[in-house]
């Protein structure tokens, strides 16, 4: 997809590392790389891009600071050594929050959701729902095969070599590491700690930095909370 964009960002080599990526893996339009707030916004006023990838902690304005002065449709990855701004991120038009130093397997990740973004934005396509009773899978807890449906899990809880696998109706314990586990999902589920992997159809509330599905209070560390924000601010009206 050919998309434009600017890096803002006062620190060279991270602005080395996000060019390179953009040439390697995309055919995204690179059009400036701004080292402070004050030469963006001068490049802003007179061009226009599809996004911006945009710093937090910078002189003079912080990255912050910035999207809240620009145009209030203006598209924002945010790149950050920080965790604890993604809540507030969310507050502008933010399509990602990646975390520095950036891998090329998290910047891959983030290409195909800002691709989506468009993509969705431009040519809206609904796609048909998969058959419920389609979405299903086969269990082992001890001797036994359990067929369980998607739908009805609300979530796992991580055991040490164990995963608990709870749902509507009751539990199994697997005997399953829940990285493995996490690695088989499709969404709507999610890592959200390092002890649990939830439903995010399931999920009722969102407060303190806790989930809290069918009467469970659940953490969010902050590793997993910008991939679940990015999900959630999807949702939020």
């Amino acid at each position: 997809m050919n998309l434009s964009c600017i890096i803002i960002d006062d620190e060279p080599n991270a602005v080395n590392l996000l060019e390179i990526l953009i040439h390697q893996t995309t055919d995204w339009q690179l059009m400036a790389k701004c080292y402070d707030a004050l030469e963006a916004m001068a490049f802003l006023k007179k061009n226009k891009v599809d996004f911006i990838f945009l710093d937090i902690n910078m002189p003079q304005l912080t990255g912050m600071e910035l999207a809240a002065i620009l145009p209030t449709e203006t598209k924002i990855v945010f790149t950050t050594a920080y965790s604890e701004y993604a809540a507030e991120s969310y507050s502008f038009q933010t399509i990602d929050y990646l975390l520095k130093p950036i891998t090329l397997k998290r910047f891959l990740t983030s290409t195909q959701k800002i691709e989506a973004h468009f993509g969705k934005n431009t040519a809206p396509v609904e796609q048909p729902a998969p058959a419920p009773e389609k979405e299903y899978f086969f269990v082992k807890s001890g001797k036994t095969l359990s067929r369980i449906r998607l739908e009805e899990i609300l979530y796992f809880e991580g055991e040490k070599e164990y995963a608990r696998l709870v749902t509507s109706t009751g539990q199994l314990l697997i005997y399953r590491r829940l990285k493995d586990i996490q690695e088989q999902l499709p969404l709507p589920f999610m890592r959200v700690h390092n002890s649990y992997i939830v439903n995010t159809r399931q999920m009722e509330k969102i407060q303190d930095n806790h989930i809290f599905i069918a009467g469970k209070q659940i953490p969010v560390s902050e590793k997993f909370r910008p991939e679940l924000m990015a999900v959630i601010q999807q949702r939020i009206f």
